[in-house]
């Protein structure tokens, strides 16, 4: 009389990780690393999920990868899901009081951690827990926020806190400045991987241009800034980041700073709210209404 009622089994809980962990992080690798298993795991949990979907979920070759219309579809709802199981743990497992924050290294290291003593002071009872956050996420699995450069055309979103306005200038010790002359085009020139457009950048806000210049690589911003430091050359910082040896003479700025079409904010997690996160965006405002205007912006 009356027919048994079934839904649809859902796919392997795995496979859902993978992909998003992916999709988010934008590679297989980081997404492994993430998720604590094998590069090629992680493959083989996707390729399992496109086969249970019956669709595919990305395009291109495998170290450009592009989600499709359906993995585009997939993702916000997998993110916020996950987000909010992880919260859900969190706060049954640390009662609530424990912050747990993805920042990108440089920001981390050149100018978060430095301060760190003062929103210690002002919330002992709140423990913050930090993350090293991929250069181009703008996500991390388990933090309640991120803390990154934003496009300023991001700050509109609901979710963003922008606290300070980005500006850019190419700087060199005076050390260097005495040998070479206090042009930094002149200096060897310091490039990050993970800020490669830097350079033009600057260029097209100072309106000057590029000569042709052998590029010193370097992994992170703020190694290409500690090398600037150390006389190796010049190099395209974030105001923020190197405003206390500009303010002390470390370093000097002859051709000034540039705003640019950036800002420093913190991107709440969808869904996530408490005390410590609400305090911690409140503090982060705070510290960058301390920060002194750039020098020519």
């Amino acid at each position: 009389m009356f027919e048994k009622l079934t839904s649809t089994p859902l796919p392997s809980l795995n496979a859902l990780r993978a992909f998003e962990a992916v999709a988010r992080t934008g590679r297989v690798t980081l997404a492994a690393e993430e998720l604590s298993v094998t590069h090629s795991a992680v493959s083989r949990q996707v390729k399992a999920l496109e086969a249970a979907l019956g669709v595919r979920l990305f395009s291109g070759p495998k170290n450009r990868m592009e989600l499709t219309d359906a993995g585009r579809q997939l993702l916000p709802p997998l993110t916020e899901a996950f987000d909010q199981i992880a919260s859900a743990v969190r706060h049954v497992r640390e009662g609530g009081e424990d912050l747990h924050v993805a920042v990108n290294a440089s920001v981390s290291v050149k100018w978060l951690i430095p301060r760190l003593g003062r929103f210690q002071a002002a919330h002992p009872d709140i423990r913050l827990h930090l993350s090293e956050l991929a250069s181009h996420a703008t996500s991390h699995r388990g933090a309640e926020a991120v803390v990154r450069i934003v496009p300023l055309s991001r700050t509109a979103d609901p979710h963003c806190t922008p606290f300070i306005r980005n500006a850019l200038g190419a700087v060199m010790s005076p050390t260097l400045a005495a040998r070479v002359g206090p042009d930094p085009l002149r200096a060897p020139r310091l490039a990050a991987a993970t800020h490669p457009e830097a350079w033009p950048i600057f260029a097209e806000h100072a309106g000057i241009e590029l000569p042709p210049a052998v590029e010193r690589p370097f992994a992170h911003v703020h190694f290409a800034l500690d090398a600037a430091l150390a006389g190796l050359g010049a190099a395209v910082v974030s105001w923020p980041l190197c405003a206390e040896a500009v303010l002390e003479g470390r370093l000097i700025a002859p051709l000034g700073f540039r705003r640019s079409e950036t800002a420093f904010a913190m991107l709440a997690a969808p869904g996530v709210e408490s005390r410590a996160l609400d305090r911690f965006r409140d503090w982060l405002v705070a510290e960058g209404a301390r920060m002194p205007e750039p020098p020519d912006a």
